[in-house]
């Protein structure tokens, strides 16, 4: 299919290929160590990797944000605290950030809007999102590994690894990019639009940030097709405009 052939890659790893599958691209469970899967790949002569996956899914404020990086099939001790970015703290995201940035074969991190979202919908972003992050590496892959997701209309092969931000550090070091990035963003929006929490929250669901909604609408950077959104807004439509009326002379 490729010109490689599954004997070329170490016998503990041939059924977590695709083509060793019976379905292709069905997602696998990771184990073992976090370059296990690169280095198969990279011994068939498939490379380079890239890892990539996405952040801000869940938010109902603020961008969808993907991450995708390569990284050199040496061994990284610099990179021996990576693991799923929801395992670390904020502030050893942000130490690693220069860290991978600067070992790295290539990195990219882009953003899908809340508007083109709300226009579009949240699957046909997520997959946008991670296309479009692999598509803008400076030096393109021979192969993707993904967390769990089957990507279409990827230029390249892929192989889908359930929970593999913790067993794939390419796709751990694409994960921590995109999360600081998007983190760092919505900090931004928490000083252009104040009153939200944003730079607390992130965008995500909280009580506090549907009662700041409630009190002060729903701002540009709110994805207004979410339900919780919808209906905090509403809520403020309807004191809003209740509040506007009271305040009207009264004409005779």
């Amino acid at each position: 299919m490729l010109g490689k052939h599954p004997e070329q890659l170490p016998g503990a790893l041939i059924a977590r290929l695709p083509w060793m599958r019976a379905a292709n691209h069905v997602p696998v469970t990771g184990s073992g160590g976090l370059r296990d899967l690169e280095a198969a790949v990279d011994l068939a002569g498939l490379g380079p990797v890239a890892g990539v996956d996405e952040v801000g899914r869940g938010a109902c404020a603020g961008p969808l944000a993907a991450g995708a990086c390569i990284l050199p099939s040496r061994e990284l001790p610099e990179l021996q605290e990576l693991t799923d970015s929801k395992q670390l703290t904020a502030a050893k995201r942000r130490r690693l950030v220069p860290v991978i940035e600067s070992v790295a074969v290539a990195t990219a991190v882009v953003f899908i809007e809340p508007a083109d979202i709300d226009t579009y919908g949240l699957q046909w972003a997520n997959f946008a999102a991670m296309r479009w992050a692999v598509t803008s590496l400076q030096v393109q892959p021979g192969y993707v590994l993904t967390d769990a997701v089957q990507l279409a209309g990827l230029p390249m092969p892929h192989i889908p690894i359930v929970k593999g931000d913790a067993t794939a550090l390419c796709i751990a070091a694409a994960s921590v990019l995109a999360k600081v990035a998007r983190d760092s963003l919505m900090a931004d929006y928490d000083e252009i639009y104040p009153g939200y929490g944003f730079a607390g929250h992130k965008g995500y669901g909280t009580a506090k940030h549907m009662e700041s909604v409630r009190r002060h609408g729903a701002s540009p950077i709110h994805r207004y097709t979410y339900a919780n959104v919808a209906q905090a807004h509403s809520q403020w439509l309807t004191t809003h405009t209740a509040d506007t009326t009271a305040n009207q002379p009264t004409t005779l």
